[in-house]
């Protein structure tokens, strides 16, 4: 499986959105400091993921919750 997954900082206001194989080493790693983009923003919450089974369609959704349109819907339905 393939997630897509939106991370929220507890201290700061910022959120992360990502991709990933395997959810759960991912999210430790943002915790950890072991991502240069997320680690100045720790601790980070996860507020939501979806799964999908094929790899360019799981791309293809984490591409568009990075366009205008994508931060939108997130803030809108997701945060």
């Amino acid at each position: 499986m393939y997630y897509v997954y939106v991370l929220k900082s507890k201290n700061f206001n910022q959120t992360y959105t990502g991709f990933t194989h395997d959810l759960k080493s991912r999210f430790a790693d943002h915790n950890a400091g072991r991502s240069k983009h997320t680690k100045k923003f720790r601790p980070w919450g996860l507020v939501t993921y979806t799964a999908f089974e094929d790899k360019f369609k799981a791309r293809a959704y984490e591409k568009y919750l990075k366009t205008g349109s994508g931060i939108a819907f997130t803030r809108r339905h997701l945060l």
